[in-house]
């Protein structure tokens, strides 16, 4: 199957899109991938939604901004692509399927007391109808519902392109969004987990202090000094003792532990969370032979000089391994939708902590 895959990350930065041939076992071969960045207006909508789920009491209706905010992200999808397609000499023919993961305004990872909860709005009937392509969507909703994290999803992809390398076990790799997620491959096994922040809290520091969207190259961060106080009591933090697997909404660690602080040294403060976080994920007994970094914190150099300072392992760049790091996600999705078609499982108990290998997502025809 020719699939086209969609990712909008918890920044809300950009629809990243990558084309894949693949039967959701081995990959068949690489099409073109690229991103567009998101529009004022339906970041604005989104940034809105977001705040607006994180408030949204489990015993109340649905939100009505949920709706409004699904065409805009269908809409953006669409938008997107049509450039993307176009650029590449492509059309919506030339694809079988569209794997879209939809905007995360909410994520609830579960608790003894309760299931979790997750939310990824996309107008998938929508999308569907404007481009004449069935639509694989809501990848996460029967992991969660069968008490599993709903996250991460990507490791039985991370496993693939990591057979498609031709890179042997033990592999890992990393993917620094808005948070962090690693996989661990073994010979015959997965173990996935967030480690912890990712690009996220910077972020939301710097838009809050009015200081841009993000630190662009690390500049705020290389320019600050860490505060160890309140490093340690962001790594005190109880997510870091719980078992794995295990995930993260970006906003689940207090940033107003760093309102003290000047934006360089609060930047530089959470550089260090983000990689101190990373490297207790190998507390865990995992030796890899390498740790493979994508997504958009390996583009953070100060990130990648703690990591490459304090892993116990190699420190890669997707890159070095011919892999399109800021691609990996999209590519993702659309092996997951290829996965979904085939009725093959996305989630494991190593990735998300279900009980059993299970099936997910949703199929939309135009």
């Amino acid at each position: 199957m020719r699939i086209l895959g969609f990712m909008t990350g918890t920044s809300l930065d950009a629809v990243d899109m990558a084309v894949l041939e693949t039967d959701g076992h081995e990959i068949q071969a690489f099409g073109p991938a690229g991103e567009r960045k998101l529009r004022e207006e339906t970041r604005d909508l989104l940034l809105v939604t977001t705040e607006i789920a994180r408030g949204w009491p489990r015993d109340k209706p649905e939100p009505e901004i949920f709706a409004e905010a699904a065409r805009a992200v269908a809409d953006e999808h669409l938008h997107a692509a049509t450039s993307f397609i176009a650029k590449h000499g492509l059309s919506w023919s030339d694809f079988d399927l569209l794997g879209v993961h939809g905007q995360t305004v909410l994520h609830e990872r579960p608790t003894p007391e309760r299931i979790g909860r997750t939310v990824q709005l996309l107008d998938a009937e929508r999308l569907a109808k404007a481009t004449g392509r069935p639509v694989a969507f809501d990848f996460r909703a029967a992991d969660v519902a069968a008490g599993g994290q709903g996250a991460p999803l990507a490791p039985i992809y991370h496993a693939a392109r990591a057979r498609a390398s031709g890179l042997p076990a033990p592999v890992a790799a990393l993917n620094i969004g808005g948070v962090a997620n690693i996989t661990l491959i073994g010979d015959d096994e997965l173990l996935a987990f967030d480690t912890g922040p990712g690009n996220g809290m910077i972020d939301l520091m710097l838009q809050e202090r009015g200081l841009g969207r993000f630190d662009e190259n690390g500049r705020l961060a290389a320019s600050g000094r860490v505060d160890q106080k309140i490093l340690d009591a962001f790594l005190a933090s109880s997510y870091f003792a719980g078992p794995a697997p295990k995930s993260l909404d970006r906003y689940d660690f207090p940033l107003d532990l760093v309102e003290p602080l000047s934006a360089e040294d609060a930047a530089a403060t959470l550089v260090a969370f983000t990689a101190e976080a990373v490297i207790k994920a190998f507390e865990h007994g995992a030796r890899p032979s390498a740790l493979i970094v994508c997504g958009g914190g390996r583009h953070n150099p100060q990130i990648m000089k703690v990591l490459t300072e304090r892993a116990p392992v190699p420190v890669k760049t997707a890159e070095d391994y011919g892999w399109r790091g800021d691609s990996i996600e999209a590519e993702a999705f659309a092996y997951l939708a290829a996965r979904t078609a085939a009725g093959l499982p996305i989630s494991f108990p190593g990735t998300t902590g279900v009980k059993a290998p299970m099936t997910g997502g949703r199929i939309v025809q135009p």
